[in-house]
């Protein structure tokens, strides 16, 4: 008959029992045959208790306290007259001891895991004068173990990873439980492994918990992950073992297992003729089922008819293989290429080169496309060289450009006036022939880059273009002058044949030997009584002086004119003038003043005293400036007056208008109201405030009175207006009535008509009104009579 997990721990608990009651039976009675002892003062023979170990079973779950054991001594006659005592880990808070007894009991759950044993000290009494009559004594009470705790995975849950296609027996991961048990004492903490879930690809050690592959080849690419669950389990996993779990996900890494391979055996692509160099064709790719430096590819090109026109590179992100142009590609020359492409895996691993070539090949087919192409210059540059001294219409150089396309179009030229804005040059539209259109000059412009532009007669949309640099060679052409302005002076101290000037030359033209120039004084100067001239020989010349001494008095500047030729063919020359100016200097040579009038100023004046003077006087021209600027700013009106006298402007306006259809110029209802808001004018001195502004009503009055008032007004105004014309002056006042109450007066229609209407009436309108009463009034047949 089997017995259950809680009936065998229940049985292993009874036989602890029996153990521990036999153990302390034997214990008594050795206690029991030893001799009493004696106080102090009395003679010891020998110990009357010897203490053993206690065991005590941990989760004990009964009603009552646990005995534990019982204390007795010789010494004790059953009388009552001994008291025990405990003392130590646990005595009255877990451990009780009946005193007159000795026995003992454990009061609380006991757990082996939290504490395995307890030291306690036992005391035997006189209960009347409390004194021991036995020599306190330790003892132990040992918690013995029951298998009340599981084993657990304290690293778990665990993961691991191996390469794929590992062979069996492969070491995945060591997995490690433990138990709180007692290993010394029993199968409790003996733990066995298991595995319960991951079969039947992995196994593992029942001892070691090692983990290790049991099947083999399994590929990453068919399944990459792995989820275990292992068990350990006590009791050397017999029944009634307690058990813990525990996962292990187990990864497969790639290795290069997978060779690469095109998804295609041909590809073909169309691209035009004049795509750039350097521009994608086509994108590839070999599919690879590995992952990372294991699906890194390498393309080449290993035959075809387009090796030298393609090439193919590999994309590093995306492994895909690139192939751009290297060449410009012709329709007309080659309207086809096929390439032959192979893809292979840079590491291969040598493990798996059974498994085939870990390479692949595709044939690729480019097909070129025919594009109406511009026409194309024989030449990406044409120089040309022509002397600035050619004529006008003189033939420089020649052009020719193309069609590239089989129509082989016609070709007309032109030149880019972006590329020669003065228009120096002409190029016959049909043959290309360049010819000057304008004097050329060295000096102004040596190189001239013109752009070309040839385009087709059928097609004017293709334009090529070309470049020619024409160089434009030197003439002798400019005379040489001076190579700066000199600022010559002579002392008045000067000696005969003192140097006072080193002077040189420039010329605009660039001979190709070289400069050389001829200094002399000119004709007329030959017989310069002051200065003379001496040609260095090297495109210098030297002045000197002739005399002793100068004076400002008499003359205090001195032209000098002097003769420059240049070596060239004709050579040129000219005559430039030096100007020499007397000074007074100091001992040094150095000159101080050059002023003749500096003579005719007091001895005592110094420039310091000078400079004063100036000083005071700009100082009175700012002063009296700023006055003249303050005296206008107050005679300036205070009133804006935005309406000008149109006498003192003529202003001319040259707009027509647009008759009387025209009701977009203007208003023409102003033209015929009076009740206009006249603009307040603003004083300078004070802001303005915004005003709200009606229009006056007026009711019909006599047109009269209506003058009156307008007159008064324009009168009061021109009183208090300070920017007003003077009194004596001319003043127009324009003015329109509001309108006339008998409406219009038209005969159109009257005079045509034989109405018998009467106009009697007109001549109540009052004076003005006379005139058309005697026209239309009863006076009308002796105004015709």
């Amino acid at each position: 008959m089997k017995l259950g997990r809680v009936e065998f721990c229940h049985f292993l608990q009874l036989i602890a029992l029996v153990l521990c009651f036999s153990g302390m039976s034997q214990a008594e009675l050795s206690r029991s045959s030893s001799k009493p002892y004696f106080q102090s003062g009395r003679s010891r023979t020998k110990r009357s208790w010897v203490w053993n170990q206690f065991f005590v079973l941990e989760e004990y779950m009964g009603s009552d306290p646990l005995y534990v054991g019982k204390l007795h001594s010789d010494v004790d006659k059953g009388d009552g007259s001994i008291k025990y005592i405990l003392s130590g880990e646990g005595a009255s808070s877990i451990f009780i001891i009946d005193e007159n007894t000795g026995d003992i009991h454990a009061t609380k759950r006991l757990d082996r895991e939290e504490q395995a044993y307890y030291t306690l000290r036992a005391q035997a009494l006189d209960r009347l004068t409390n004194k021991p009559v036995e020599p306190e004594s330790e003892f132990v009470i040992k918690i013995q173990d029951i298998n009340d705790n599981e084993p657990k995975f304290l690293d778990g849950p665990y993961t691991a990873g191996i390469p794929e296609m590992s062979p069996v027996g492969t070491s995945v991961v060591q997995v490690t439980a433990t138990d709180a048990d007692d290993p010394t004492y029993g199968n409790s903490a003996r733990v066995v492994y298991s595995i319960l879930q991951g079969q039947p690809y992995f196994s593992v050690e029942p001892k070691t918990g090692v983990i290790k592959t049991a099947l083999p080849n399994m590929d990453r690419e068919a399944k990459d992950q792995y989820l275990l669950v292992i068990q350990a389990k006590d009791m050397v996993g017999q029944n009634g073992g307690l058990s813990g779990t525990t996962s292990v996900t187990v990864t497969l890494t790639d290795v290069n297992d997978n060779p690469p391979r095109f998804p295609r055996r041909s590809y073909q692509y169309n691209v035009p003729e004049s795509l750039p160099v350097a521009s994608v064709v086509a994108r590839i790719k070999a599919a690879d089922a590995d992952i990372g430096a294991n699906a890194e590819m390498e393309y080449r090109i290993v035959d075809g008819d387009g090796l030298g026109i393609f090439k193919i590179s590999v994309d590093k992100d995306t492994q895909e293989g690139i192939i751009t142009i290297q060449k410009d590609l012709d329709f007309e020359a080659k309207t086809s290429y096929t390439l032959r492409i192979e893809a292979a895996n840079k590491d291969a691993d040598p493990r798996f080169l059974s498994l085939g070539p870990f390479s692949d090949t595709t044939t690729v087919k480019i097909i070129v496309e025919d594009v109406d192409e511009p026409p194309v210059f024989s030449s990406p540059l044409y120089p040309m060289e022509v002397s600035e001294a050619t004529q006008v219409g003189n033939i420089i150089g020649t052009v020719a450009a193309h069609d590239p396309d089989s129509s082989n179009s016609p070709v007309r030229y032109s030149i880019d006036r972006n590329t020669d804005l003065e228009r120096y040059f002409n190029i016959d539209a049909n043959s290309g022939v360049i010819t000057t259109a304008k004097s050329l000059d060295r000096e102004t412009n040596a190189v001239h880059n013109i752009t070309v532009l040839a385009m087709e007669s059928q097609n004017p949309s293709q334009v090529g273009r070309g470049y020619v640099t024409i160089t434009i060679l030197d003439i002798n052409d400019n005379a040489p002058e001076f190579a700066m302005d000199y600022e010559t002076t002579v002392c008045e101290n000067a000696q005969p044949g003192q140097v006072i000037q080193k002077i040189s030359a420039v010329d605009k033209d660039e001979p190709s030997n070289g400069h050389q120039f001829y200094f002399s004084l000119a004709t007329d100067s030959m017989n310069n009584h002051n200065f003379s001239l001496k040609d260095n020989k090297d495109n210098t010349a030297s002045i000197l002086t002739r005399r002793n001494g100068f004076r400002r008095q008499e003359q205090s500047v001195y032209y000098l004119p002097i003769f420059i030729m240049d070596s060239g063919s004709p050579s040129l020359s000219s005559t430039n003038t030096l100007t020499i100016r007397v000074c007074d200097c100091d001992a040094d040579g150095i000159a101080q003043t050059c002023n003749a009038e500096a003579y005719v100023l007091p001895a005592g004046l110094s420039t310091g005293a000078l400079i004063a003077i100036l000083a005071c006087v700009l100082t009175l021209l700012v002063l009296i400036l700023l006055i003249v600027t303050m005296r206008r700013r107050k005679k300036e009106p205070l009133i804006f007056d935005e309406e000008r006298d149109i006498r003192e402007n003529i202003v001319r306006y040259d707009d027509e208008g647009g008759g009387e259809e025209d009701t977009e110029a203007f208003d023409m209802a102003a033209l015929r109201n009076l009740n206009v808001i006249r603009d307040t004018k603003t004083r300078r001195d004070v802001t303005p405030e915004i005003q709200f502004l009606s229009r006056p009503t007026f009711k019909s009055i006599p047109d009269n009175v209506i003058f009156r008032e307008f007159i008064w007004e324009r009168l009061k105004e021109a009183d208090v207006d300070p920017c007003a014309p003077p009194y004596d002056s001319l003043q127009t006042y324009a003015f329109e009535g509001n309108g006339s109450v008998a409406e219009s007066l038209s005969s159109l229609e009257s005079i045509s008509s034989n109405s018998d209407q009467n106009y009697d009436y007109l001549s109540d309108w009052g004076p003005r009104f006379k005139r058309l009463a005697d026209m239309y009034g009863t006076g009308q047949e002796t105004l015709y009579s």
